[in-house]
């Protein structure tokens, strides 16, 4: 089971032409902070946005798979926010990069995981132990389709199996950025649990890479 993120936070914004970490302490000292939009076959746009606006919608969590509405002057912009930036002391936003959206262009997104059934399932009655191997699934996906989170059922899961992405029954157009069928969960018995996790972070940890090489070239 999976839920569509519907809702679009709005951000006002304005443009700015200078960078710098000069004019960044100049943003923060009026309460904002710098950031960019990047957008396919066009010059970056640089950007100044409010802190506790902006610091408001990434409280609410899943801030870099919810859709963002830009509000300007003049013109409204649909962007995924990309990456963040924090200050190593106080933890706080210090720069944001957006992904601008394009109609017909699916976007990148990473997907939560939320596991549901435990109360119930077989393997975990008889003593077995969850591996969750994967908190995050990356996705293609269009900009009305990004799923808010995937559910994963392990209600009928038993011990010594797994549950893989070809398992999961995704919404139309939602497809995962790593063309294998990878192991998102397990359930290890207690004795082999200490030596299946390990096992299974060092796989979960070498897929970035394995999906580079799968990727197709851009042409």
């Amino acid at each position: 089971m999976t839920n569509t993120t519907k809702a679009i936070a709005v951000l006002p914004a304005a443009m700015r032409d200078q960078s710098g970490k000069g004019v960044s302490r100049s943003l923060r000292r009026e309460g904002k902070i710098p950031g960019v939009i990047y957008a396919k076959g066009q010059e970056a746009v640089r950007i100044a946005l409010p802190i506790k606006e902006v610091a408001m919608e990434y409280a609410k969590g899943r801030f870099k798979n919810r859709l963002v509405e830009l509000k300007f002057a003049d013109k409204a912009i649909q962007a995924l926010p990309k990456d963040l930036q924090f200050n190593p002391v106080t933890d706080q936003i210090e720069h944001v990069d957006f992904i601008k959206v394009e109609k017909g262009v699916a976007l990148r997104v990473q997907v939560p995981i939320k596991i549901s059934g435990q109360e119930r399932a077989v393997g975990l009655k008889r003593g077995g132990v969850l591996n969750i191997v994967r908190h995050e699934i990356e996705f293609f996906c269009a900009p009305d389709s990004i799923p808010s989170h995937i559910e994963i059922n392990i209600q009928a899961v038993d011990i010594g199996h797994s549950v893989h992405i070809n398992d999961i029954e995704l919404p139309k157009g939602v497809t995962p950025t790593i063309k294998r069928n990878f192991t998102i969960i397990t359930i290890a018995g207690r004795g082999k649990a200490e030596e299946e996790a390990p096992a299974a972070a060092a796989a979960a940890a070498a897929a970035p890479a394995a999906a580079k090489k799968e990727e197709p070239k851009k042409k």
